[in-house]
């Protein structure tokens, strides 16, 4: 058994019961509302595991910006193409992301966890890469070195996490300025968010590449 590799096979099989089950209570509204405080009209938002699309590109899609949601799951891609056949939906793995423009905001939101620990750090070379100058970057995370198993439906769900000062290394290496960390948020059902700019390579990083 893998239960990291599992994960698109699950979200995938039990995408129905998912998006019923799903919280529309919003909590991460917020965050949400921090994260696209300076953002121009119509400027594009990258979600990564995007799910169904609600209750998060719902909110950005109804504030006007043009949404690209990223997942692995294809019937939780068909929720969110049903529901909002003008953003862009593609069936991707977050880890090898390779797309041609760049983004005011990226958001994983509930999603970046599900990787196991090498695949998280080198995620922060991928949101890098699609970061716009001054781009926001919101996730939320664990707190401490290790795996943690859940489970969705009776079915195991692996999460796993790096420690506080990693995150803040890896977003430092990777040209964002950390403006928001609040752990175990009691009014967002206890996430531990993270909330970014990228703020550009530094220039003994440009150079080297």
């Amino acid at each position: 058994m893998n239960p990291a590799a599992d994960i698109p096979a699950l979200y995938d099989a039990a995408a129905s019961q998912y998006d019923r089950d799903r919280s529309r209570s919003f909590v991460e509204r917020p965050y949400l509302l921090r994260c696209v405080a300076d953002l121009a009209p119509g400027a594009d938002v990258l979600d990564l595991g995007c799910g169904s699309g609600e209750p998060i590109a719902r909110f950005l899609i109804e504030a006007g910006y043009r949404v690209t949601g990223v997942d692995v799951a294809p019937a939780m891609l068909a929720l969110s193409r049903a529901r909002f056949p003008a953003a862009t939906w593609l069936e991707r793995d977050m880890r090898t992301l390779a797309l041609s423009g760049r983004f005011a905001a990226i958001i994983a939101w509930d999603s970046f966890f599900h990787l196991p620990q090498d695949d998280q750090r080198r995620m922060f070379a991928v949101f890098e890469r699609h970061a716009a100058p001054g781009a926001a970057l919101l996730f939320t995370s664990g707190t401490d070195d290790g795996v943690a198993m859940g489970t969705l439906y009776g079915r195991p769900l692996f999460h796993a996490s790096l420690t506080t000062a990693e995150y803040q290394r890896l977003l430092q290496a990777h040209g964002f300025a950390v403006s928001l960390h609040r752990v175990a948020d009691p009014d967002c059902g206890e996430h531990t968010v993270w909330l970014a700019r990228y703020r550009g390579a530094s220039p003994s990083r440009s150079t080297d590449q």
